[in-house]
């Protein structure tokens, strides 16, 4: 008999760098090796042949074979007439047996392998790096892997460690000429210079793709501020400043940190806005908006003064939350 622990135990993984904790899931999901009997199958079975002598060693033939609900899977492999190479996936928590029709003096195992199952964590929910931890299962009668109370192993522990190595990708596709932002009103500056009717605003919308599968961060940094929250545009000639306010939208499958949609949201100086994927973003479009209300363009627009407002802005996208 092979009893596995098939059902599922949770441990915890640990990025070391930033300390951060997940939970993995795992289950052994089968369990082969090659068996050796003390005796070749033809002496203990009186058959010449030995493949019908494993076939008549047991109940329902060879371990090619498994008791419901285990599955059998593998290429049939002899190892001689003393040995046979088997594997049995164990779908749920149970006990696979085989009875002997003959007696055997002896059998042991050469070797044992299992396979397992995992349920890793989200990786869009993690940082970049190594989360590192390990759980234990007992071997032996009545233990986690227990091949009944006559075979008893070597070592009675096993231990499987594991390694989940997060690497994320963001990265951020400006069009050509897109680090130029001039602000313009509706439909251009035909209705003022033609007809001197001032602008309710000034505007620009900067596309940008975006591909990401982890939380990021976006930031400014202003050449100009007058509030140290805000970006300002500055005429030097008549020294005035005004305000430039500055959102984005983001693609579906992008959320803030309370998990709504990004739609013109205020970028900050001072604040970090959150981003979290998801699924996996792939060169999806995004857009930055640059505006001037319409009671700061009032005072900027004026009859015949010529005035040129500039300043630099620095948008950041940063992956170190």
């Amino acid at each position: 008999m092979i009893k596995a622990p098939a059902d599922w135990r949770e441990l915890t993984v640990r990025n070391a760098v930033t300390n951060e904790v997940e939970t993995l899931e795992v289950r052994i999901a089968g369990v082969g090796g090659v068996y050796d009997l003390s005796d070749s199958v033809m002496d203990l079975t009186g058959e010449p042949n030995l493949m019908e002598g494993h076939r008549a060693l047991w109940e329902g033939s060879d371990w090619s074979s498994a008791q419901s609900p285990c599955r059998a899977i593998g290429p049939l492999s002899y190892y001689g007439s003393m040995g046979f190479q088997f594997f049995w996936l164990m779908p749920t928590p149970t006990i696979c047996a085989k009875k002997a029709k003959y007696l055997i003096p002896g059998l042991g195992y050469r070797y044992v392998d299992i396979s397992y199952e995992l349920r890793t964590p989200n990786p869009l929910g993690m940082s970049t790096g190594a989360y590192v931890g390990s759980t234990v299962y007992t071997v032996g009668p009545s233990s986690d892997l227990d091949f009944g109370d006559i075979l008893l192993p070597d070592d009675n522990i096993l231990q499987l460690d594991f390694t989940l190595t997060v690497e994320h990708t963001l990265k951020i596709d400006i069009p050509p000429g897109g680090n130029t932002v001039e602000l313009v009103p509706q439909g251009g500056w035909q209705s003022w210079l033609q007809n001197g009717r001032k602008p309710t605003r000034l505007f620009r919308d900067q596309t940008f793709n975006i591909s990401t599968s982890s939380r990021f961060k976006m930031q400014m940094e202003c050449q100009y501020s007058q509030d140290g929250n805000t970006c300002s545009l500055y005429e030097p000639v008549s020294g005035h400043a005004v305000p430039l306010n500055i959102s984005v939208s983001l693609p579906h499958g992008l959320t803030d940190a309370g998990g709504q949609a990004v739609n013109r949201l205020p970028l900050s100086r001072i604040e970090d806005q959150v981003f979290q994927p998801g699924f996996y973003v792939d060169r999806k479009p995004g857009t930055l908006h640059f505006e001037i209300t319409p009671n700061v363009v009032d005072d900027m627009v004026q009859p015949g003064q010529t005035r040129h407002y500039s300043g630099n802005v620095t948008v950041i996208w940063d992956s170190e939350v």
